[in-house]
């Protein structure tokens, strides 16, 4: 049976379903640059190049492996521009007995191959992609009949599961986690170690090129470019994060620095998201870690807790709620994105550092992406389905299955409630304590109203007070209510003009 199988993109695991019991003398191995993924959303230029460079270095290897690999590059005259057109011209040009594919990381790429089976009249098999801990029917079971859905209670269950970080049934040091403890501000006198930096090789040179010409109109710096774009190269960033940052990425994940973008953070998802490192490998090398006694158990466990619990269960979500998700709007917050999410001209300082470091590096850590970043526009009103877009048009790692949950559910409370239990809204006191951002502001965080007064404490009030109907019954606000309630009325009215001018200023 000859079988034509596909790798898309995010799916460069040389464990990968779709080649299991793949026959070398004849099948073939389809990959493809097209034009309509790398443009759908204009993603940065760092990200196509990353993944295009990445796609490339794997099918020279499985060539090495004996594979038939048909590859085809962006600018090939042939090229067809799409999934569905590329596959097409293959089958038109020789016969298969079927297509074979494990399941895409996004609902419309899913979407369009389940009607290929009709349009090419030959099956087409779609595969569970195995490198995810939970299948997406096991996250439903789990799901199934909950009122609502909990992470925390899920990472424990698969930490149970995979016998991570346990003492029989019960969780090492006695507690599930660790959180508490990682809310530290770094001193000035720690020495944080750079992250990992590849070679720059002639196949990432020649894609550099490709993006620059065919893609100069999308947004962010192609250099300097240093992400791992090969198996080995992120096994050793991988090692790298494991021996430099690990011990103390617990205490510090939460903090900010200016000019210092990528902190004790492991900077592995880019790897984990297309497949070049695995997850649990990547769990397994972090709990031996603390076994050898390299690194605290609370730098361990969030570590852990990110990839068993947090990307997996966001993953649960999307496939559990799609395509319905992508349209949520609780708030009905109809606002436009403002124009410095793309230029970083705001004299709002933590933003433009947000933004910049955006640009330069097609990534920000998760707390500048949440409490900075996805903070504001919550606080703003911006449209879910624009902030949606930015999010997966600017980061490296993004691919919708885990930017869409995470920027609807968790960061604008867009879902009502399912995914988090209450909006992740914040003042600028918590942006003051995580971060050294608000000493060169232009504008003083302690101040509350008023000309200079920061954006981030007039509008987070203003924004509680806007929604109150849709949160007054949120028992984790409950406190904040009865302290907007006790605000003068004149305090009140100070607090509506300042938003209202504010937000007229940045339309």
């Amino acid at each position: 049976m000859n079988s034509l199988v596909l790798i898309l993109g995010d799916q460069l695991s040389h464990s990968i379903s779709s080649l299991e019991g793949l026959d070398k003398e004849n099948d073939i191995v389809l990959m493809c640059e097209v034009i309509e993924e790398a443009s759908y959303v204009k993603h940065h230029k760092k990200k196509i190049a990353f993944i295009f460079s990445a796609m490339r270095h794997f099918a020279e290897e499985l060539q090495l492996q004996g594979y038939h690999v048909e590859y085809t590059k962006l600018d090939d005259a042939n090229n067809m521009g799409s999934f569905h057109g590329e596959v097409k011209r293959i089958i038109n040009a020789r016969k298969f007995d079927q297509i074979v594919v494990t399941e895409p990381g996004e609902f419309r790429v899913l979407k369009d191959m389940l009607s290929w089976q009709d349009k090419f009249t030959i099956p087409v098999i779609i595969r569970t992609d195995k490198r995810f801990l939970c299948t997406t029917d096991e996250f439903a079971t789990w799901a199934s009949g909950r009122k609502q859905l909990r992470m925390e209670y899920f990472y424990r269950e698969m930490r149970q599961k995979y016998t991570i970080l346990m003492e029989g049934d019960q969780p090492v040091g006695g507690q599930w986690n660790y959180d508490s403890e990682n809310r530290k501000f770094p001193n000035e006198q720690l020495n944080i170690p750079a992250t990992f930096h590849s070679k720059i090789d002639d196949i990432t040179s020649d894609v550099i090129g490709l993006v620059s010409q065919q893609f100069g109109e999308h947004v962010g710096d192609l250099e300097p470019f240093h992400f791992a774009v090969t198996r080995k190269q992120a096994l050793q960033a991988l090692e790298q994060f494991i021996e430099d940052r690990l011990s103390c990425f617990g205490d510090y994940q939460d903090a900010m620095i200016q000019g210092e973008p990528w902190l004790y953070h492991s900077h592995l998802s880019f790897y984990l998201n297309c497949g070049l490192l695995l997850p649990m490998e990547c769990v397994q090398a972090a709990e031996q870690s603390y076994y050898d006694g390299k690194a605290p158990l609370n730098a361990v466990e969030g570590f852990i807790r990110q990839i068993i619990g947090w990307r997996e269960y966001v993953r649960g979500i999307y496939w559990l709620k799609m395509p319905d998700y992508a349209s949520h709007n609780f708030f009905d917050a109809h606002k436009n994105l403002p124009s410095f999410y793309w230029t970083a001209d705001t004299k709002m300082n933590c933003l433009s550092q947000c933004v910049s470091e955006t640009i330069q590096n097609a990534y920000a850590h998760h707390i500048q992406r949440l409490m900075v970043l996805g903070n504001f526009a919550l606080l703003a009103g911006i449209e879910p389905a624009q902030v949606n877009e930015w999010f997966l048009t600017v980061y490296a790692d993004a691919f919708e299955w885990v930017e869409l949950p995470n920027v609807s559910g968790m960061i604008l409370f867009a879902d009502g409630g399912y995914l988090a239990s209450k909006p992740y809204a914040a003042g600028g006191a918590y942006i003051n304590k995580m971060s050294n951002y608000c000493k060169t502001c232009s504008y003083s965080v302690h101040k509350k109203n008023g000309k200079g007064a920061c954006p981030f404490n007039y509008l987070y009030w203003h924004f509680l007070a806007k929604n109150r109907d849709k949160l007054n019954t949120n028992h984790r606000l409950m406190m904040m209510y009865k302290t907007y309630d006790r605000m003068s009325d004149d305090k009140k009215t100070a607090i509506d003009y300042d938003s209202l001018e504010f937000l007229a200023s940045i339309e």
